[in-house]
């Protein structure tokens, strides 16, 4: 055998068992969130105490179950998995088959094939295996909201055959190819130009995903931090503040917030005794753009109309952006007309001078 022979032998074995292994992960993770969502409907149709929760559901099963990523948000989203993919069913039960799990919470089979819409309907639809072993649930959650399962027999057949990232599909989803394609004099040629530039799902993008670190119990800020010097200079920049004083309480890191359907992590958040306030920090290893300011904005919008409560100020941002060896502080104070609170928060808020020295020492002792 040859070196190279060598080299192609063990990147071939490397890459075939990685995908082979993030398909397995994902397969158990769409399955068990069909489960779970069967399970649900079950109980709210025919539940004996189903009427003692009503509404309330959702909500009191989140606050009972102690497995990370079962939000109330997330558990609406199975419950919406099953409901529009009910006849994925049989090739779950087969799947739970081998594993010895799947018990119905009633007497029926919970696999029976009357509840499959292509058996009653003859309604076009993907195999369920080709879903199953195709896509990973980021892609379902995309499909979910699409009410017409024409479209989204359109687009689930597309993103099986041009193997699209869950980006790519999210980004054909909104610049309406679907509506495009069937307008088109040419939708051959069409699907041809997008198919050559469209993002390819690769392992990692399944792994990464931010269900699949939940279901297997990892952490988040393994998925977001991915910058090197980003996490440095956020691990040095938490430390910096807190040893500040001046009544700063740490809440978190890469701290998950959830808007519409989508999930967005935000670098470090503190409560401030003093000021009864949230203070969100932002930290963008590049130079400013008004997308970070209006991102930093959206959180603090959130976070007014969300987390604040009775009796706290309006929250703050602070927004590090690098640029070379400089550095801009941008300071956010989103609804607070009146002066004497901006005055009040740069009072009390690091100076804009030691932030800007902070962020230079860090960058110079990064680049040694």
């Amino acid at each position: 055998m040859k070196f190279q022979q060598l080299i192609k032998a063990i990147n071939t074995a490397h890459l075939s068992l990685q995908s082979s292994a993030a398909k397995a992960v994902n397969r158990h993770l769409t399955v068990r969130n069909w489960l779970i969502g069967y399970y649900i409907v079950e109980f709210e149709q025919r539940g004996e105490d189903r009427a003692a929760y009503g509404e309330r559901l959702l909500e009191e099963l989140s606050k009972s179950l102690s497995i990370k990523g079962l939000s109330e948000t997330n558990l609406k989203l199975n419950r919406l998995f099953y409901n529009v993919y009910p006849y994925i069913g049989q090739t779950v039960s087969d799947e739970l088959g081998k594993l010895e799990i799947g018990q119905s919470l009633s007497d029926k089979s919970p696999f029976s094939n009357e509840r499959y819409p292509n058996k009653v309907t003859g309604e076009l639809l993907v195999p369920a295996q080709e879903l199953l072993n195709k896509l990973s649930f980021s892609h379902f959650t995309e499909l979910l909201p699409i009410q017409d399962p024409v479209k989204r027999t359109f687009y689930e057949i597309e993103t099986i055959q041009s193997s699209w990232s869950v980006r790519e599909l999210r980004r054909q989803i909104n610049s309406l190819y679907f509506e495009r394609s069937a307008l088109s004099k040419n939708p051959q040629k069409l699907a041809a130009i997008i198919s050559k530039n469209a993002e390819r799902l690769e392992p990692a993008d399944i792994i990464k995903s931010i269900y699949t670190f939940e279901f297997l119990g990892l952490s988040i800020k393994e998925l977001v931090e991915e910058h090197d010097l980003e996490t440095a200079l956020l691990d040095h920049l938490q430390e910096f503040i807190i040893e500040m004083g001046r009544g700063f309480c740490f809440e978190g890191r890469q701290q998950r917030i959830l808007i519409g359907d989508e999930y967005f992590f935000i670098d470090l958040v503190f409560y401030h005794r003093i000021l009864k306030c949230h203070v969100l920090v932002e930290l963008k290893v590049d130079e400013f753009s008004h997308a970070n300011a209006g991102q930093l904005n959206t959180y603090l919008n959130y976070y007014k109309a969300e987390v604040m409560q009775k009796g706290d100020s309006p929250p703050v941002g602070i927004l590090l952006v690098t640029n070379k060896n400089d550095a801009l502080v941008q300071y956010a104070t989103a609804g607070m007309d009146q002066q004497m609170f901006v005055k009040k928060y740069q009072l009390m808020l690091p100076a804009k001078k030691q932030l800007e020295d902070f962020i230079k020492k860090e960058l110079k002792n990064a680049s040694r």
